[in-house]
Formats: structure tokens, C-alpha cells, sequence
């Protein structure tokens, strides 16, 4: 007998089923041993050696591996193959008293029958340059975290956290909402001219250029005016058409922060979501009367866009079949990968083509097939043709004035049949042209000025932090989900609808860590510390030189600050919110266990609450309205949902709303739990009778950044 150990039950399931009964699958729950949580468990004065523990509830789990591990011929260490995953491996073998010069360790990106063998076929060493990056990563997270968290307790509240990847998060949410704070919108007007061509009475529009061929802005309605009063009477004629052909091609398969943005868009999803629902995916789905299960996707940890030669091939097949041999470009597509990614991964890719996402629809959740169909439309679309538009450039004459016009059209769709990727701004959409001759007069339909004024920088959302993090080389593909999380979760930012908004708590932790510790919320000095990372993972850098390097200065500037940074006393903030006993209104207090609500006549009334958590979900009653739903509790306890705009919206229901409308009928969606029956989400309203079971929550690593 031999023994396999990976981190989820889910994943012990899928490969159990897939090696059959000389194996004996089981779960380590992720991590078995780590830093103690009530100390720092670093000994700065030996070489920054780390002190770790069995964490506290994995005593069980622990010596039922080893027991399994005594009772069996050899023992395969099978988690997830990235740093963390190879971090669990190394303590798990030093636990199990494994030799290191045995090859034991199994490395796959897909839960499939075939690259399962094929990984059992060819273990490999234990790598101990990848150990020894997610140590030094584990090691600085935690000389920041456990060296500066204790300060601001001190200086500015207690409960608060830094981190050397969410304290640069939140610098960059911060500095964008000043941005915007100190922006000073510009008046600019447009001119539009509504047209029709005279043979066949087709109209299209035109847009103000200028004069002469020289631009001219328009920045007040004086200026809007005197263009005005020289087009009366002007006839419209066309100066010059322009026809190109332009190629546009697909984007690259997903990696982990390209599917968290465009899950984003699309979805409506947290990062967090989609990646508990790629996990999902990736760890296996029973599918069939037998019981079959096979992981969907491969691995959802990467930043690379490389594509096994196998799965190319495999699609181009599936392409020429469904679409024909003209939709296959002449050579697989290759992407240009970032400097940082990973090249042993590859891109996130269903397992088999062949699985089409209508054809697993009985087997998954809904939003389990809506992230299939998403990461199965994208990768089959990169392996596509390029889509051939023809793009037309008018140019119009009105006395001496000059309006353009701009139109395209596609002569053949290639991975355009199938996917396009979304967009984090609206973008202009350009319509048809009809057929113009240079020369040719037009009918001046009527003119339409507009007013307008410049808008400053949006605020960030999951998305397009998640983007800008990649860009900048902040953190790694499993850091971006927990990171918002942790910024989210200790209210230094606030998430309105999707823009991440920063608190004053938020500004004053990130103004203090600048002031104090400017590099580790500096941006270049963390990607160039994810670079020396990179160096110690494949064995080109010492761990003890990143860490020597960093501390000296750091020790320093931690001196400094507990010496000189003074105390921040910030007031409480009102909830609108009233005490029931006293008539006071409530303030927003920081507590061991996190925010709650509480009556500022302390001492003499001692009314506390928990907060009215958010569920994201907008009432369906509030039309026009800012109304969204808030969990709330009867004066018995009992946990009900009601609209944030009570007394005016009366809204009320007893299960969780969820973010997802009714694909029958569009209204809002609950969550119902049946004894004997598990979880439905059913459509609230009863007319309508929609319901599908929701998949059972499976028990998954609990993974450390």
C-alpha cells in the first residue's frame, strides 16, 4: 500500500478515484505546522531561524499520517505545485521522518487520469530552493506584520495590521482617492452632426474636428457658438475616405489575476469568489451515474500564459470540427509571458477541450459553470484566428470646418465567433458607415452640441487593483485574493458597489507607514523584493542574504518610529444607527473580534450590536434608489434580511439573497436550507418556482501567503 498526501479532502477524493486501490489517499487540511501565532517564532539572533509549531487542532490529523505513513511501503507528498504547495511537502516529510534523497514528491497542474500516472511515473526531490523562497517570504510577512501591527495598536487603535503586500495595496487605494480629491474638472464641449447620405437616406453621425485640418478644442459654449454661427448655411460634402483592413488578435489564456478581472467584469465576482469556485473546479466534480470525478481545470495559482503542445493540438482539432479550418490560425498561438511568471505552469486551461460547458451544465453549479465556460471560451478562442475588420475614416467638409466620422465593420469574426474580452472602462463603440464617395454632398440632419466636463481617475476596483498589482510586480497570483480581504476586513478601505474606497482609518495607517517605513509600502522596493524571491526559488540568491539585507535597515526605522510617532487619537464614527435604550446614536467601535456598534453614554449604558453586514445585493423594491440589502435581527435573535433604506423600504426576507438574478425570470435569488435536502437557491419570488441545489461547501487548504 501506498500513501498519498494532499492538502483538500476534495482533491484526496478525485485522485483516490483516479489511482485506484493500491493508494491510499489523504488529506493534511493544508498546513500541519507553522509560526505560533502568540509570538513572533523567529530567532533574529541565529540566523532568523524559525521556530515552528503544530498548529493548534492539526494534533489529530498530524498522527493519523504518521500512523498511515509507518503502515505503508512508500509515501508520495502530492500538494499543490507552487511554493507553498512545496513548503507543506518539506514539513510534512521532516514530520514523517522522510528521507530527503527519495524521490517523494508528485507535481501535476491537472487533476486528470492521464497526468496523474504520468506525475506517480517520474516523483521527483524535494526542492529545497523553493522551500526555502516561501520560507523567506513567511519569515519577512512576518517580521513586518508581528514588529509593526503592535506599533499602530499602540499609536492608533488596537485590532489594526500591516503587511508587506496590503500596506503597498492600500498606499495605491489611497493615493488614487487623493488624486481624485484634488482633481479640478475642465469644461470641454462636442459637436455632433447628424447626417444622411442622399442615395439610399442612410444616416450616421459626424464629430467636429476642427478647421483647415487643424484641431480646434471647444472649452466653453462661446466657442460652441461661433462654430455655430459659421455652419449655418454650410453645405456638407465629403473630402476623403479612407478604407484599411486591421487585424485583431486574442488575448492569452487566463492566469490567476487576468480570471479575477475578467470574472470581475463579466460575473460580478470578488476575487475571492472566483477563486473558491476555480479550486473548485480544479480539485475535481463528480460527473456520471459511476461516480466519476476529474479535475475541470488545471491549476488556478499562476502567472504564466504557456500552453502545453498537447492542449494546443487538441484544440486546433475541436476548432476545425466546430468552426471549420479557416477559423485556425497557420501556427499555434504562443504568449509572451511576464518577466516574473512561473514557466514550470502553464496558463489556467480546461483539462479536455471536450468537455464543453453545456455538456457539464447537469454536473456544476451555476456559478461553476459560468467560470467553466468563461476559462473554456477564453482558452479556445486563444487558439483562434485573428478577426479581420475593415475600418473606414471619413473625412467631411462644412464651409471651413472639418468633421470626421470613423466606422468598421468585421469581414470575418475568427476568435471574435466565440469570445471577446471585457473592459474596465465603457469603451466608444464604433457603428457601420454606409458607402460614401469622396466628393459626395449630405443632408445636415440637425447639429448637436454638448457640454461636458473631465472626470477624474476612477477608483480602483478588485479588478483593476488586482491589474495594477500584476503590473507593478506586488505580490504573487495567490496573495491578490487574501489581500483585498484583509484591507476589506480591518476597514481601511470600503467597497461601494465595486470601487474600493479608503477610510480615514485607512489614510492615517498608510500616511503613518510612509512617514516611518517608506520603503515597505514603497512599490519598487517590494517588486524588487519579489524579484530577490524569485532568484532564491530557482537557486541564485541566498535566503539569508534577502533577509539580512532587509532587516538591518528595517530594525532601524522600527526604532525610530516606537521613539518618535506620536499618538493618533481618531473620534467615533456615528452609524445612524439608534440605542434602543437611551436614544443615542450609535458609534462604530474596534473590538478583539472586529468592528461593532456601540451606545457613546459608556459607562451608563452599555447597549452594544453587532453591525448590519452587507450582502452586496441591491433591493429589488428601491427602484431608481441607492437600497441594498443588510442583514439584520428580530428582538429574538433571529437573523433576517431587510433594505438599508428602512423606514421608507419595508423589503424583508428570511433567507440570504445572493448576487445572481433568476435565469427565469430576473428577480432576486435566495438561499434556502431543507433538512435532508441541503441548500436550494430558489427564486424569491414563489410565482415564479425557480430552484437548483447548490454544490456542498468542501473543505479546501486554508493557505498562507
Amino acid at each position: 500500500m501506498k500513501l498519498v498526501i494532499v492538502e483538500s479532502p476534495a482533491k484526496a477524493r478525485t485522485i483516490s478515484r483516479l489511482l485506484g486501490r493500491n493508494y491510499q489517499v489523504k488529506a493534511s487540511m493544508g498546513h500541519l505546522v507553522d509560526l505560533p501565532k502568540s509570538r513572533l517564532g523567529i530567532d533574529l539572533e541565529n540566523n532568523f531561524q524559525p521556530r515552528y509549531i503544530t498548529i493548534r487542532g492539526k494534533g489529530k490529523i498530524l498522527q493519523e499520517l504518521k500512523e498511515a505513513g509507518k503502515k505503508a511501503d512508500y509515501v508520495y507528498l502530492a500538494t499543490d505545485p507552487d511554493r507553498e504547495g512545496e513548503a507543506i511537502s518539506w514539513h510534512l516529510s521532516e514530520t514523517l521522518g522522510l528521507q530527503k534523497d527519495k524521490p517523494c514528491r508528485v507535481v501535476f497542474h491537472e487533476i486528470t487520469k492521464d497526468a496523474v500516472k504520468k506525475a506517480f511515473s517520474r516523483p521527483r526531490l524535494l526542492d529545497p530552493h523553493r522551500f526555502e523562497a516561501q520560507q523567506a517570504r513567511r519569515i519577512l510577512d512576518r517580521i513586518v506584520g508581528y514588529s509593526i501591527s503592535p506599533l499602530l495598536w499602540k499609536k492608533v487603535r488596537k485590532g489594526l495590521s500591516a503587511g508587506r503586500v496590503q500596506s503597498v495595496a492600500l498606499k495605491l487605494i489611497c493615493s488614487r482617492e487623493r488624486e481624485i480629491q484634488a482633481f479640478e474638472p475642465q469644461e470641454y464641449w462636442t459637436l455632433e452632426a447628424a447626417l444622411r447620405e442622399l442615395k439610399d437616406h442612410q444616416n450616421f453621425s459626424a464629430k467636429f474636428y476642427g478647421k483647415a485640418g487643424e484641431k480646434l478644442d471647444l472649452s466653453s459654449e462661446e466657442d460652441v457658438q461661433t462654430i455655430l454661427a459659421g455652419l449655418e448655411e454650410a453645405e456638407y460634402r465629403v473630402k476623403s475616405v479612407q478604407v484599411s483592413e486591421r487585424k485583431r488578435h486574442p488575448s492569452p489564456p487566463f492566469t490567476t489575476s487576468t480570471l479575477q478581472q475578467e470574472a470581475s467584469r463579466k460575473l460580478g465576482f470578488t476575487t475571492k469568489k472566483t477563486m473558491t469556485v476555480a479550486q473548485q473546479l480544479y480539485e475535481g466534480i463528480e460527473m456520471g451515474k459511476k461516480g466519476e470525478s476529474s479535475g475541470l481545470i488545471t491549476y488556478m495559482r499562476t502567472d504564466a500564459t504557456k500552453v502545453s503542445p498537447q492542449a494546443q493540438e487538441e484544440a486546433r482539432q475541436f476548432i476545425a470540427e466546430k468552426h471549420g479550418k479557416s477559423y485556425i490560425p497557420e501556427k499555434p498561438r504562443h504568449f509572451a509571458t511576464q518577466k516574473r511568471a512561473q514557466e514550470a505552469h502553464e496558463a489556467i486551461r480546461p483539462t479536455a477541450v471536450s468537455r464543453e460547458p453545456n455538456l457539464l451544465k447537469p454536473y456544476l453549479t451555476r456559478d461553476q459553470y459560468r467560470v467553466y465556460k468563461l476559462i473554456w471560451d477564453r482558452f479556445l478562442a486563444s487558439q483562434m484566428a485573428s478577426a479581420l475588420l475593415e475600418q473606414v475614416r471619413v473625412e467631411i467638409t462644412a464651409a471651413d470646418y472639418l468633421f470626421k466620422a470613423s466606422g468598421s465593420t468585421i469581414k470575418f469574426p475568427g476568435f471574435m465567433a466565440l469570445y471577446i474580452e471585457g473592459e474596465d472602462e465603457e469603451q466608444e463603440n464604433e457603428h457601420e458607415l454606409p458607402p460614401l464617395q469622396e466628393g459626395e454632398r449630405l443632408e445636415l440632419r440637425f447639429l448637436s452640441p454638448a457640454q461636458h466636463f473631465t472626470q477624474p481617475p476612477p477608483r480602483y476596483t478588485e479588478a483593476s487593483l488586482v491589474k495594477t498589482m500584476e503590473r507593478q510586480g506586488i505580490g504573487r497570483p495567490s496573495t491578490y485574493s487574501p489581500t483585498i480581504e484583509t484591507i476589506l476586513g480591518r476597514g481601511y478601505v470600503l467597497k461601494e458597489k465595486k470601487a474600493l474606497k479608503p477610510t480615514e482609518l485607512g489614510f492615517i495607517v498608510s500616511d503613518q507607514l510612509e512617514d516611518y517605513f517608506p520603503e515597505i509600502i514603497d512599490v519598487d522596493f517590494t517588486a524588487r523584493l519579489e524579484d530577490q524571491l524569485d532568484k532564491v526559488e530557482v537557486g541564485e540568491l541566498s535566503w539569508l542574504h534577502v533577509l539580512r539585507e532587509f532587516y538591518e535597515p528595517f530594525q532601524a526605522r522600527l526604532k525610530n518610529a516606537e521613539e518618535t510617532m506620536q499618538k493618533i487619537a481618531i473620534e467615533d464614527e456615528e452609524t445612524g444607527e439608534v440605542c434602543p435604550r437611551c436614544g443615542k446614536n450609535l458609534v462604530k467601535k474596534h473590538g478583539r473580534y472586529g468592528p461593532f456598534y456601540a451606545c457613546p453614554g459608556f459607562p451608563d449604558c452599555r447597549y452594544t450590536m453587532q453591525p448590519r453586514a452587507e450582502t452586496g445585493v441591491a433591493c429589488p423594491q428601491c427602484t431608481g434608489e441607492e437600497g441594498s440589502i443588510v442583514e439584520r435581527r428580530s428582538k429574538k435573535g433571529r437573523i433576517f434580511f431587510g433594505c438599508s433604506r428602512y423606514p421608507e423600504c419595508k423589503f424583508v426576507l428570511w433567507d440570504r439573497p445572493v448576487e445572481t438574478g433568476c435565469p427565469q425570470c430576473g428577480y432576486l435569488m435566495v438561499e434556502k436550507n431543507r433538512k435532508g435536502a441541503g441548500t436550494v437557491i430558489r427564486c424569491a419570488d414563489k410565482g415564479c418556482g425557480y430552484q437548483e441545489k447548490k454544490s456542498p461547501v468542501k473543505a479546501s487548504s486554508k493557505r498562507k501567503s
